[in-house]
């Protein structure tokens, strides 16, 4: 790897003594890959022992692992298990988000922030993942599918759009700031290529800009959380030192070993040192700057609603949809438990999070859980059902082998001996998706748009 002179002229300024250790670290040594398991999934601990990697402790988050996971192995594709890179963990971690709570991953894409944060709430309260840009939103989505947690919606709007849905609404706001990328020179060439001098100030710009939408978001003594995953100073200490002189702002301790601290010759906020910073020559994994911010803000006044429009549009379903759904619900019985209310938009059925504020005029890609397809006479249950937490409790499932795994995420049908209709298939009670069973035949309803070759 070869650094951009600027780039070297800058960090041998700044860092003075450390940067041949910095330097070295750079471009000498690999980056380190992880994963996480998710643990609410079926005998989730086991399953990876049994189909996984060697799982080897990695720092910074709960059910972290140093290793390689597959994009195209069963643990990937039934929700099992998330590819992050370690340093990228820490980000949710200092969020901790508490079951019940409201959450805001402001720059979601791909989504291994919202997958952590979706698991520190365990089904409870709501989880906003917005992404601007769709392709980056439609990975997102499908990787809050695979995880299986009913509570997340997954919204594709500008910040300066979302915010307008969103007054003083969320206890916390994870902003991971589209940034220079200094920090991720060792695992992704077009950082380094794309890099220039004037990179990290023209980043500054559209961080300042996203931050002041999510400070409207913010509910008075809720937390931001801002990450990046650079080492330049104008995205990271100068930055707090913006944020806290524009708005009520305090920074809070973050209580974590083996981390190094903001400097405050970067930045003069009060506090600077409580912000974290992890460095490729002293810590493992890629560089990453995080700080925990408590908002000091007044509650904005209450503004009276009109009558007849209220908090949500949820308009309930027709009378042959609710028909539908009740006889849906008994034959699967966890659904019953959820906090959230049906909605049918277009033919597809979702359940919405009760938390979760109107869907009008906001542009979403997975506004709750994908419940099926109304059909005539009938709900067919989505892939998102098959894969939700505990999705085959109370439920007939068939279990099929691992080559017959394959053949189903191919597209084939599969001979089982049975006629149970609706059946979840599961491998070593591991659930991957629906199949209807009917005279030993088990016709696939694997998404086509999902479908592979499994290696």
């Amino acid at each position: 790897m070869q650094l951009p002179t600027p780039f070297i002229e800058k960090y041998q300024r700044l860092l003075g003594e450390e940067a041949p250790a910095f330097f070295t670290a750079l471009t000498d040594n690999q980056p380190v890959k992880g994963f996480r398991l998710n643990v609410a999934k079926p005998h989730a601990q086991a399953m990876l022992a049994k189909y996984g990697p060697a799982a080897v402790p990695a720092p910074y988050a709960e059910a972290a692992y140093i290793g390689e996971v597959k994009g195209r192995s069963l643990l990937h594709q039934a929700g099992y298990v998330y590819s992050q890179e370690p340093s990228a963990m820490i980000v949710a971690t200092i969020a901790a988000a508490q079951p019940g709570e409201r959450v805001l991953d402001l720059c979601a894409a791909p989504g291994g922030k919202t997958t952590q944060l979706a698991s520190q709430l365990q089904g409870k309260g709501l989880l906003v993942a917005n992404e601007i840009f769709p392709k980056r939103a439609k990975i997102l989505s499908e990787n809050v599918e695979r995880w299986g947690f009913p509570n997340v919606v997954v919204t594709n709007q500008a910040p300066q759009e979302l915010s307008r849905h969103f007054p003083q609404f969320f206890d916390k706001i994870v902003v991971d700031a589209p940034c220079s990328g200094e920090g991720m020179f060792r695992k992704d060439p077009v950082a380094l290529e794309e890099w220039q001098a004037e990179t990290p100030d023209q980043c500054a710009i559209r961080q300042k800009d996203i931050l002041a939408q999510a400070v409207t978001m913010l509910k008075p003594g809720g937390q931001l959380i801002y990450s990046t995953c650079t080492f330049a100073p104008e995205e990271n200490e100068a930055m707090m030192a913006w944020l806290m002189e524009e708005y009520p702002f305090t920074i809070e301790a973050i209580d974590l070993d083996n981390v190094s601290h903001g400097r405050r010759e970067w930045g003069a906020a009060p506090g600077i040192e409580k912000t974290i910073r992890l460095w490729p020559h002293l810590n493992q994994g890629e560089g990453h700057f995080a700080a925990k911010l408590t908002s000091q803000a007044e509650a904005a006044p209450v503004k009276k609603k009109k009558k007849g429009k209220g908090a949500t549009a949820k308009s309930p379903l027709d009378a042959a949809t609710q028909k539908l759904w009740q006889a849906f619900r008994k034959e699967f019985p966890f659904l019953q438990a959820l906090n959230a209310t049906p909605q049918l938009l277009g033919e597809n059925l979702w359940l919405v999070p009760e938390e979760m504020p109107s869907l009008k005029g906001i542009k979403f890609m997975r506004p709750g859980l994908h419940v099926g397809v109304v059909k005539k006479n009938r709900i067919e249950p989505s892939y998102a059902l098959a894969l939700a937490i505990h999705a085959e409790e109370g439920a007939p499932t068939v279990p099929i082998t691992l080559p017959q795994w394959q053949y189903y995420v191919a597209g084939e049908t599969l001979s089982v001996p049975g006629n149970a209709g609706w059946v979840i298939l599961t491998v070593d009670e591991i659930p991957v998706g629906f199949g209807k069973q009917v005279q030993g035949t088990v016709k696939n309803f694997f998404p086509k748009g999902l479908r592979f070759k499994a290696i």
